[in-house]
Parts: structure tokens; sequence; C-alpha cells
């Protein structure tokens, strides 16, 4: 039996979050991960804004209700992807900031059903929208090289590491189908065994950067978040700003890139990356790995990028 420590979902740096934002009465805010609705509620009650929430997850169209009810006229909410982002708000006006918080939620972590999670036995899914091909297609379908690859460039894992573990996966996958969250867990624990490799990565269960790997790539996640930030033109006012949080470099990545390729329209907040405080991982585990970074977004030359 596994027995973890189960977190219930904490916004992360809230207070942070706030701070760059600066809410003001008046302003449309667009929260682009509403997740559970932390952050949006802590935005609301800051100021007398309106927000409006988005999230590619079904699920969260119900978690949203609530906000709706309380904060009447101020809060919507619209189920969308982040590539779809641009299109969807088409008919909306501008808004004064917006907030990004990447990654996967508390809730879909927790939700065994889900199929996110390691930590929980549960069907092999990973989708966040509930839509498209899930993790268990691409496990039981895709060649052992395409697997390794995946590995390697969505998991971060060095590429002998990356054979080893595709290689294990295709020789389970010939006596049956895997399944369940619990036993892909099996096989990558096989597969890297007490290898000299992985004794640098103590710190992690074996699978992390496996069960990572597959779930960026379900849901295609760094397209995605780049495709939005490439609507940020679209759908902001001169002198909006901007809120990224990160929580695995890839992400962090793209969101360094595409402040590059903005330079002359962003003015960095700060001295750039913001982590959370050691009282709030503390708190809030889940919390240990994000990076946190704000703009301003300027539609014309009157500002500029700083590393």
């Amino acid at each position: 039996m596994w027995i973890f420590l189960l977190v219930s979902h904490i916004p992360v740096m809230v207070h942070e979050v706030i701070s760059i934002l600066a809410p003001c009465n008046g302003n449309r805010i667009l929260d682009c991960t509403f997740g559970g609705g932390g952050h949006t509620r802590a935005i609301l009650n800051s100021a007398e804004c309106y927000v409006l929430g988005t999230d590619c997850d079904p699920d969260a169209a119900d978690r949203a209700t609530s906000l709706k009810e309380q904060y009447r006229n101020r809060f919507d909410f619209m189920q969308c992807r982040f590539s779809g982002m641009r299109d969807a708000l088409g008919v909306h006006e501008k808004f004064d900031a917006v907030l990004f918080d990447f990654g996967i939620s508390s809730f879909q972590v927790d939700d065994a059903d889900r199929g996110f999670s390691f930590m929980k036995d549960g069907a092999l899914d990973m989708r966040m929208s509930k839509s498209g091909p899930s993790a268990f297609d691409v496990v039981n379908s895709f060649t052992e090289e395409d697997i390794a690859e995946m590995i390697r460039s969505y998991g971060d894992e060095p590429r002998a590491m990356a054979n080893r573990i595709a290689s294990s996966i295709i020789n389970a996958r010939r006596v049956g189908a895997i399944r369940t969250t619990g036993e892909l867990r099996e096989v990558v624990h096989k597969a890297v065994g007490n290898t000299v490799v992985r004794k640098r990565y103590s710190h992690l269960d074996p699978s992390t950067k496996t069960f990572q790997a597959i779930r960026i790539f379900v849901n295609d996640e760094l397209r995605e978040i780049s495709k939005v930030l490439e609507s940020i033109p679209y759908l902001l006012n001169d002198n909006a700003r901007i809120v990224t949080i990160a929580f695995h470099s890839l992400e962090d990545r793209v969101v360094k890139n595409w402040a590059v390729s903005m330079k002359s329209n962003l003015s960095v907040i700060g001295k750039g990356t913001v982590n959370p405080s050691t009282n709030e991982v503390v708190r809030n585990p889940r919390a240990r790995s994000a990076k946190l970074r704000g703009f301003v977004y300027r539609s014309n030359n009157h500002g500029g990028y700083t590393n």
C-alpha cells in the first residue's frame, strides 16, 4: 500500500501575484489557468475589478459556479485551450492584466481517475481537457524510439536512461497493455533500478520524469503555452501587467524565449524571477519549484526588456 501526504488546493505565491498584477477598481483581468479559483478569488477580493477565468479542464467549470454566485457581474468562466484563446476572446474587450499559472492543478493530481500522478493508482489518462489521445494510447502504441525521445526531451532524462525506460515499457506491453498509473510506475522502477545515474536524482521518485514527459506530450503543453503567449498583443491593453508561474525548466524556457522575442514591448517587473518563500514551501510543498515572472506589456516601443 502506498501512503502519501495529500495537499489540498493552495494557490501559489498569492501575495506576489497580487503585488505584480496590482488590480484596481474597474480593471478587467484575465486568469488563463483558473484551476481551483484560488488566484481568481484573491484578485476579486483585492479590488472592485472584473475577472474572466479560463481553463481547458471541463471540471473547472463546476468549481467556478460558487464564484459566479458570490461575485455577480464581476466574474465569468470560459472553457478554452490556450491555443484557442485569441479566437475565443475576440468578442471581448481587451484586458488590463493576465495571469498564467502553468502546470497541472492540485485537483487533477489528487483525482486518481484523471491519471496524472504516480502517487495514486488510476486509469492511465493525463488529458487536461478530457479529449484526444490519452497517456494509455501513447504508452501502448508509440514506438520505442518515440517513447525514448519523449522521455528525454520532455522529462529531461539522460539519453541512456530514457532508452532504458522506453525498452522496459515495450517489453512490458508485450505481455499485456499497461493500463494504470501504478503499472507504469512499476515498469519505470524496474527499468531504473539502482543505477549510478539515478543516484543523482535520489530525491525524486524514479518515475517522476517519465510521468512529466508523457503528460506534457499528451497535452502538447509547450506549444499551447507558446500559442497563448503569442496572443498577448490581441488580448491586452497598453500598459497591461503579465504574471507567469512556471513549475519546471521547460515551461520557464518558453516564457524566457517569448520575453526575448517581445523585448521591445515588455518591461520586466522587479529583478526577474521570484521564487516562493521558505515558509510557503513548508505550507505547500508543491510550490517548491515555482518560478514567477512579471512584465508590463506596451503596444508601442516605449519600454524595454531587461534581463
